[in-house]
């Protein structure tokens, strides 16, 4: 085998897909056929050097491999066969997908599949003793996306982010919400913005939303906001970094106001646009609730 054709055109071309059972996996490959990936699912890990030879002699340059504990006893090898290509100088980019046992559990009680891995007790058992098997596989992995909350658009835009044709850095979703209809559960970092004058009391400004002029100028032009925006921006420019450092694919950070609809739109579109002069990698804006109908009591 020839280290040189292992090699192709680097760790972005050739993508190793692992993880918890149920947690996504099967989608994901999806996404990756869409671009432009020639996938394998369910492959021995013992065989990955080979398929990959075969693959690029094929003319395949992107190849995704998916290894996991469907494979039974020859997944004990995945660590092994892992370092074999790592000497090769055909390092693959390592993407671990997880979710939390709650939601496992669920998926596995909608479907009514067996779990490959199949100990005593049932599902959960299952589950733990999976995770204990893949405990060094998440240890390596280039990035882990925990599914949990994500939705089909929140993987494929995350999957698009990596190994899309343009930035390949962690994606950053910035999303605008109204606490009066919930937290946004895919979030993990969420600000209040709710001590800024509120637009909505304005009779000029109530029936316009953050999208518009006149409210982001109200919004923008107030101490509060300048000095919320000079606290912020150093904050995400500090954890960024460090968040990607722990391997998130995708960052999601929410900003709250009453009715999602005013202050929160403003400073989600103003900080996103911030973030994109010093962040290299996707920067994807949503406003959950500006289209709900605002009622007054």
């Amino acid at each position: 085998m020839d280290p040189a054709r292992l090699t192709g055109a680097g760790r972005q071309d050739f993508v190793v897909v692992t993880g918890l059972s149920g947690s996504g996996k099967s989608q994901a490959v999806k996404v990756l056929e869409d671009l432009g990936y020639y996938t394998l699912d369910n492959l021995p890990p013992a065989l990955m050097a080979t398929a990959l030879d075969v693959s690029r002699k094929g003319g395949k340059q992107k190849v995704a491999f998916v290894i996991d504990s469907r494979s039974g006893p020859l997944f004990a090898d995945a660590r092994t066969q892992l370092d074999a290509l790592d000497r090769a100088g055909a390092r693959p980019h390592l993407l671990f997908f997880d979710a939390s046992d709650d939601v496992l559990l669920r998926r596995y009680s909608e479907t009514r599949h067996r779990h490959p891995v199949d100990a005593p007790g049932g599902v959960q058992p299952s589950i733990d003793e999976e995770r204990r098997l893949l405990v060094d596989l998440r240890a390596r992995a280039d990035k882990v996306i925990d599914t949990t909350y994500l939705s089909v658009k929140d993987l494929r835009d995350t999957l698009h982010s990596l190994y899309g044709a343009g930035k390949s850095a962690m994606l950053v979703h910035l999303e605008s919400f109204g606490y009066k209809y919930g937290l946004p559960p895919a979030a993990d970092v969420v600000f209040d913005v709710r001590f800024m004058e509120n637009p909505f009391y304005i009779p000029e400004l109530s029936d316009l939303t953050g999208r518009d002029r006149p409210v982001r100028d109200f919004v923008l032009r107030h101490p509060a906001t300048a000095e919320f925006m000079g606290l912020v921006l150093p904050l995400l420019r500090f954890a960024l970094p460090r968040y990607e450092a722990e391997k998130k694919a995708r960052l999601g950070v929410a900003f709250g106001c009453t009715g999602g609809r005013h202050r929160s739109v403003v400073i989600a579109d103003e900080v996103a646009a911030q973030i994109r002069t010093f962040w290299p990698g996707e920067v994807e804006v949503e406003h959950r609730d500006v289209d709900r109908t605002e009622v007054r009591t």
